[in-house]
């Protein structure tokens, strides 16, 4: 399983995952702090990772879109 670990989380969780062997990056190291949680999930989606998130707007951008996750 691969990781997208959101801006509202801390960078320790990729180290935590990593160390337990999962695939992480934390959305510092590959956007803008800035970005829209759509940018994020599209990311996501490319890169067949899960998003890890404290953000409520993810469960509601799956919804609407019928996304598969």
């Amino acid at each position: 399983m691969r990781f997208l670990v959101d801006m509202n989380l801390s960078p320790k969780w990729c180290a935590i995952l990593q160390a337990e062997g999962w695939d992480s990056v934390h959305w510092s190291d590959l956007g803008t702090v800035s970005a829209p949680d759509h940018d994020i999930m599209q990311r996501a989606l490319d890169e067949e990772r899960v998003v890890l998130t404290h953000d409520l707007d993810f469960g509601a951008m799956l919804a609407a879109t019928q996304a598969k996750g």
